[in-house]
């Protein structure tokens, strides 16, 4: 069972809004565990709430971004993962390409559209 990495800012959450419920829901159907990987700053992270969060985040405070894959194979060093071991979903076109380039299977997620249909079928055929 993969554990599934979620993109905190204008995925998971919503700014202004919290906790989009409606994905949240949709998470709490898998009994994978869950990440939530944000770039986010100690300031950031109040100013999102991401203290407050139903699952573990990780975050490297810009140094670096998800856009370089060091990010990725630092978190995945750090829980002690393989790229094969997870999947991700992520609103930052440029954050997926850093995750496949070092073997994480990662899907689109378009913010604006929130198609958490298409984010299920994603999640039912990895996961």
């Amino acid at each position: 069972m993969k554990t599934i990495l979620v993109d905190a800012v204008q995925t998971f959450v919503i700014e202004d809004a919290g906790i989009f419920g409606e994905m949240q829901d949709l998470l709490e159907r898998y009994p994978n565990k869950k990440i939530i990987l944000t770039n986010a700053n100690d300031e950031e992270m109040e100013k999102f709430g991401l203290h407050d969060m139903p699952y573990p985040v990780f975050t490297l405070k810009h140094e670096p971004d998800k856009t370089d894959p060091k990010f990725f194979k630092t978190m995945l060093k750090n829980f002690n993962l393989q790229a094969q071991d997870v999947i991700y979903f992520e609103h930052n076109p440029e954050a997926v390409k850093s995750a496949q380039s070092v073997g994480i299977t990662a899907y689109h997620y378009d913010a604006e559209e929130r198609d958490l249909e298409a984010l299920k079928r994603f999640l039912d055929e990895n996961a």
